[in-house]
């Protein structure tokens, strides 16, 4: 590898460590330097010292952007990238209609490795460089998701999804195929490279005691695997699980009888919580995961983002594609300040911020990779240009205005603004592990 050292010149915005209060511990740098060595980062500071410092870096101007740290998707489904904005309809019904048809195209090796390609770009176009996605039933899907994140050296999170009741014949698995196919694929994937393995159960309804019994033991022999599955996101799906699992006193009960509510779980959606239920996942250290764009398009309910912080349950956003009707995080922390306001409960930019970055990955145990910009972690980082459009330029020209008495309001005015007004367009540029990864319109 050739060595290679960049210093690069912006407003920048991170968090340096884990908080309680982003709004009081964010880092920003009205004209800031990042200095990038290979795939880390080596310095973060203000421009004034680190250019004398490195003044044999390579030089690369992004004044009047915002830089910040790649950002994180705790939940989204690459088999849904082309279907996502599909009519309506509630939870239960939209996976009959439309989930579970598009997912059986994926019994093809090519169609797998055609959409993980767009799915991939899709990111990087949005800036987001980690990603927890599920896949399909299907191992080979699974293959050719981690496959192609490996060409960008992304560090990416990712699991076949494990089904095998509810559901069309053609896209069950068995119990024994289940635990097979996933162990296979912790072997092949998990800790190689930046790639990481969650085993996926997609939801209680859709899975037999025997299968979540035979993931369980997956989960006690790799106990740094993660966990993903979706958790009280619809009241017909609850009263379901009641149904389904009349011995368990909750929904939650149902994961946790089976050893899978624990650190690097990831229980998307909880809307619907009792409070014994918010209190265990605090206690165990899972994590629950706000799809705003997901749950207003499914009518599926309001996340209680105030609860979730009293019961000091670590919280991450996501976009949820596709029933999450966007890519884009900034957009969706804009869809989740909405749903804040509508109970009263105000969720400011650099809160948003800290929820799709440093928040995430403190919660992973992977903030000595990803998540800030500090010294010796990968360098995955997005160049913002509030100057997309028109609109964007006269909206955010006064943050860059007062560079010398710069605070972190300046930076977090124009995400605040970015997550309304914005979208790809706004990202000039996503670096992941020191290389800027281009985000081009595949054809064919």
């Amino acid at each position: 590898m050739v060595n290679s050292l960049s210093l690069y010149r912006a407003s920048i915005l991170h968090f340096a460590q884990a908080t309680d209060a982003p709004q009081n511990d964010a880092q920003y740098f009205a004209d800031g330097a990042l200095v990038v060595e290979n795939e880390r980062i080596v310095a973060i500071g203000d421009y004034a010292e680190l250019a004398k410092q490195y003044a044999n870096a390579h030089y690369v101007d992004y004044q009047k952007r915002l830089i910040i740290p790649g950002l994180i998707d705790s939940h989204l489904h690459y088999p849904q990238t082309e279907m996502i904005a599909k009519y309506g309809e509630q939870l239960l019904s939209w996976l009959e209609n439309y989930t579970f048809p598009t997912e059986n195209k994926f019994a093809s090796v090519q169609y797998c490795e055609l959409i993980a390609k767009h799915f991939i770009q899709q990111l990087i176009a949005n800036g987001t460089t980690t990603a927890c996605a599920y896949s399909t039933v299907h191992k080979h899907a699974a293959d050719a998701l981690f496959k192609e994140a490996s060409l960008h050296n992304m560090a990416f999170i990712a699991g076949k999804v494990c089904m095998d009741r509810h559901c069309p014949s053609a896209i069950q698995d068995t119990p024994e195929q289940a635990q097979l196919d996933s162990h296979k694929l912790i072997e092949t994937w998990h800790g190689k490279g930046r790639n990481l393995y969650a085993l996926t159960p997609r939801f209680a309804p859709t899975s037999s005691a025997k299968q979540l019994s035979l993931l369980g033991e997956l989960a006690q022999q790799y106990p740094d695997v993660f966990i993903q599955t979706h958790l009280s996101e619809n009241q017909n799906e609850i009263e379901w699980v009641k149904s389904l699992y009349p011995q368990h006193c909750n929904y939650l009960d149902v994961y946790d009888h089976y050893n899978m509510v624990r650190p690097r779980a990831l229980f998307g959606h909880c809307l619907h919580l009792y409070d014994e239920e918010w209190q265990r996942l605090s206690e165990a250290k899972a994590t629950a995961v706000f799809c705003p764009t997901s749950n207003l398009f499914l009518g599926s309910g309001l996340f209680n983002i105030e609860k979730a912080k009293q019961e000091n349950v670590s919280i991450a956003l996501a976009t949820d594609v596709g029933a999450g009707t966007s890519f884009n995080m900034l957009n969706t922390y804009g869809e989740a300040y909405k749903v804040g306001q509508l109970q009263g409960q105000a969720l400011n930019a650099l809160e948003g911020l800290y929820l799709m970055t440093q928040g995430p990955a403190c919660a992973y145990s992977l903030n000595d990779q990803i998540g800030n910009l500090n010294p010796g972690t990968y360098a995955d980082f997005v160049v913002l240009n509030p100057s997309f459009n028109r609109l964007g330029e006269l909206r955010c020209a006064s943050s860059f205005e007062s560079q010398a008495n710069g605070s972190s309001g300046d930076g977090e005015d124009i995400l605040f603004a970015l997550s309304f007004i914005g979208d790809d367009r706004a990202v000039e540029a996503t670096y992941i592990a020191g290389t800027q990864r281009k985000h081009t319109l595949l054809e064919g």
